[in-house]
């Protein structure tokens, strides 16, 4: 290993910053290591003030001709970059599951195609992005999606390049230009993504990354004058902050923060699908912000869905999230794991009982926690009502569909939402009565790009998803003619 590279499963990955199409030092570092046994992956460059002007500056000189490009060169590059995500996809999925510790199969089966297909989706829509003229008093009104100018995008560290895509994909796509600042727990990939942008033609500071702690890098960013826009992925504090500083430019802003989300199991749900819903809200170490961690079960087969329950999630496989066999991986980091079992052993002091897990798994050691259940907790309580982030998962009971809508709105957060029954007519009924940005029935983390996304209460701020990306990332313009003054140069 060299001062500015780590080598990861035989992958050199650059750990100084991208701006303005060139590597850049700087002068403190930061150390990055693996969730999986701890090893040291690498030193991180360490940015700040200085480099996040440098950034925003090599942004801002390059806007006007990124903007100024055509539509469909601006779709074309987002292709290439496409296929060369294709390209390294191994590479991608090794270096991020031993970065941030999620699961190799997930990341080669599902996350990297996912991450290719951000750059697909955002090039069509644009291809297609547009309104219909419309007609006011025989005037004509044409509305246009003009690019913004630079933004910057903060992604979490529990999805790093999906999440960081999701954003950059459709910014550039609108024609703006991108300081992309990555969690400082997993910062490789998105330092791969910097190779294959200018690997595919990107030019120089169109996509720019700067490394570095939230405090330091991240509020240097968003307090920054010359940015127009501010996506942000993370907890609730963290974005309170970033929005004071963004009132100060009244640069408008697109959070998705967390969530305390319901999973609704009514006596008249298919019970084995409703398992296996539950089951699934221990994916990804419980590291999801969608993750219905509040199971809400009808009184009548309480006993029947927990037995089985139980008995699945006891037979999950934990371990090396790089083994194939392996169902859950690690948390991200000793403060993460600190969190979950303190808000834990608080449930338990409190009354809580445990069903199932309850601590660390001593036998992996780490920053490896048991998938745990919690049973008779008040609707008031800590572990009820605050995001724990982590593998634990909470019971309660209800008698009436009254009471279950209830208990699930009871919260801060209005993320997602899931449901198990078999009745079509209460599935309308409640889901429409449900606090949430998204809510699943039968089903559990089906997404379409064309669709939405976002949450409500302080769960976030805004939508991003299809059109509504582009109108988050663009400033809408709508010109209006007259259908007479015009010079007849015939």
């Amino acid at each position: 290993m060299t001062r500015h590279t780590a080598t990861v499963a035989g992958i050199v990955v650059d750990t100084r910053h991208w701006i303005g199409g060139a590597r850049v030092a700087s002068a403190t570092t930061f150390t990055d290591e693996s969730p999986i046994d701890g090893a040291v992956l690498g030193e991180i460059a360490r940015g700040g003030q200085a480099e996040a002007d440098a950034a925003v500056a090599a942004a801002q000189a390059a806007f006007p001709a990124w903007a100024a490009t055509p539509p469909a060169e601006r779709a074309r590059l987002l292709r290439v970059i496409a296929d060369g995500v294709d390209k390294r996809r191994e590479d991608l999925a090794l270096v991020e599951t031993t970065d941030n510790g999620a699961l190799l199969r997930s990341h080669r089966r599902g996350v990297m195609p996912r991450v290719a297909h951000n750059f697909r989706f955002f090039a069509d829509r644009l291809d297609g992005l547009g309104h219909e003229d419309f007609d006011t008093r025989g005037h004509t009104n044409h509305v246009s999606w003009d690019p913004a100018g630079p933004c910057v995008l903060i992604t979490p560290w529990n999805a790093p390049l999906m999440l960081a895509t999701w954003k950059v994909a459709p910014a550039l796509a609108a024609g703006n230009t991108v300081v992309l600042k990555p969690a400082e727990w997993s910062p490789l990939t998105a330092s791969l993504l910097a190779d294959i942008a200018a690997e595919a033609g990107l030019p120089a500071g169109v996509l720019n990354v700067v490394q570095g702690y939230g405090a330091e890098a991240g509020a240097a960013l968003v307090a920054h004058p010359g940015v127009r826009r501010i996506s942000f992925t993370g907890s609730v504090p963290t974005a309170k902050r970033i929005a004071r500083a963004a009132a100060a430019g009244l640069v408008p802003t697109s959070f998705e923060l967390g969530g305390k989300s319901p999973l609704l199991v009514f006596a008249d749900a298919d019970l084995d699908v409703a398992v296996d819903l539950a089951v699934e809200q221990y994916d990804n170490a419980g590291q999801v912000c969608l993750a219905a961690t509040r199971l809400l079960v009808e009184s009548s087969i309480s006993e029947e869905f927990t037995r089985r329950f139980v008995a699945r999630a006891a037979a999950l496989r934990q371990g090396d999230p790089r083994d194939e066999a392996t169902d859950i991986g690690p948390n991200i980091h000793a403060r993460q794991v600190e969190k979950i079992d303190g808000f834990v052993r608080r449930a338990v002091a409190a009354g809580a009982r445990t069903l199932l897990g309850g601590g660390p798994n001593t036998d992996l050691g780490g920053l490896y926690y048991r998938p745990t259940l919690l049973t008779d907790v008040a609707q008031d309580s800590e572990i009820v009502q605050e995001e724990v982030f982590g593998p634990v998962l909470t019971l309660q009971t209800f008698d009436t569909e009254d009471e279950a809508v209830r208990l699930a709105n009871d919260t801060r957060f209005g993320l997602a939402a899931t449901l198990a029954t078999g009745d079509r007519d209460r599935a309308e009924r409640v889901a429409a009565r449900l606090v949430a940005g998204t809510v699943w029935v039968n089903c559990f983390f089906v997404r379409d790009l064309r669709a939405p996304f976002g949450g409500s209460r302080e769960s976030g701020v805004g939508r991003e998803g299809g059109t509504w990306s582009f109108d988050f990332y663009c400033d809408l313009k709508n010109t209006v003619t007259a259908p007479k003054g015009w010079i007849d140069r015939g």
